[in-house]
C-alpha cells in the first residue's frame, strides 16, 4: 500500500472521532439490535471491527473467511485492575476495595464477561500457532517495550508493510505518536465523551502491584501456571 511521504495527520479521522467511534464493537454496535445487520452502513472495505468475543463464538463463521484477527493480550493481573476501574467508571461508582475483591473473585472463578479469561486467551493463542496468517497474537507489554517493532509486525501481518523510505522519513514514529495513549487521552473528542474517557487511564505495565495483595497475586499466579501449562504461552 503506497503512502505519501508528505502525508499529514492534521485531519486524520482519529482526531475528530476517536478509536472507539471509528472501530465499532461487534457485540455493542453491530449485532446489538439485529442478528442480520447491514454492514454497508459501516466504513468501506477493508472494514475494522473490535470485539471481546471468545474465538469459539465466531470460529465457524471465520474459519473459511479471509478476515484477519489481531488479538491483543495483556497480563491478567493488570487486566483485572483495568477491569475494576473500568467497571467503576461505567457504573459511576467509586473503585472501592470491596469491588476490587469481587472483581478478583470473578477472575479467579472465571465468572466474568465473555467467560474465563485464560480460556479466552488460550483459544486465540492456539489459533495463532495453527494459522499465523489469519490470527496475529500481540502482547500489550511488548507493544509498550518495543512499539516500533510491534507496529511493523502488525503492518506486515495486514499486508501493508512499511517501505524503507517510509521508515527513513519517520512515518512509523508519526503513527506511533498519533496513536499513543498520551495523545488519545488529550484529544478533545475523547475528553468530551464519558464513554471514551473510561478507556484511557494509565496504560502502565505492572500497575497491579499498587493494588493487589501478595496473597491475591500468588493465587492468580497459581491459576495462570496451571491453566497455561504446556501451552507455550507465558506472561
Amino acid at each position: 500500500m503506497e503512502r505519501s511521504k508528505n502525508q499529514s495527520f492534521d485531519h486524520h479521522p482519529l482526531l475528530s472521532n476517536g478509536p472507539h467511534g471509528l472501530v465499532p464493537f461487534l457485540e455493542l454496535h453491530v449485532y446489538h439490535e439485529s442478528s442480520s445487520p447491514n454492514l454497508a452502513k459501516f466504513s468501506s472495505l477493508p472494514r475494522l471491527f473490535s470485539t471481546h468475543m471468545p474465538l469459539h463464538a465466531m470460529h465457524e463463521t471465520l474459519k473459511d473467511s479471509p478476515c484477519k484477527i489481531v488479538y491483543l493480550c495483556r497480563d491478567v493481573k493488570d487486566t483485572l485492575i483495568s477491569s475494576w476501574f473500568f467497571r467503576s467508571a461505567i457504573h459511576k461508582m467509586e473503585p472501592t476495595r470491596s469491588l476490587l475483591e469481587a472483581t478478583f473473585e470473578a477472575f479467579c472463578n472465571g465468572t466474568i464477561y465473555y467467560g474465563p479469561i485464560l480460556e479466552h486467551v488460550l483459544s486465540y493463542w492456539r489459533r495463532s500457532l495453527e494459522d499465523p496468517k489469519q490470527v496475529l497474537f500481540m502482547r500489550y507489554e511488548e507493544m509498550k517495550a518495543e512499539p516500533l517493532d510491534q507496529i511493523k509486525r502488525l503492518a506486515e501481518f495486514l499486508g501493508c508493510p512499511f517501505t524503507k523510505e517510509e521508515e527513513d522519513n519517520g512515518l512509523v514514529n508519526e503513527i506511533l505518536d498519533l496513536c499513543s495513549l498520551r495523545n488519545l487521552k488529550g484529544l478533545e473528542v475523547n475528553k468530551a465523551k464519558r464513554f471514551s474517557q473510561t478507556f484511557f487511564r494509565k496504560g502502565e505495565v505492572g500497575d497491579w502491584k499498587n493494588y493487589l495483595t501478595p496473597e491475591m497475586a500468588n493465587k492468580l499466579d497459581m491459576i495462570i501456571q496451571e491453566k497455561l501449562q504446556g501451552s507455550g504461552l507465558k506472561f
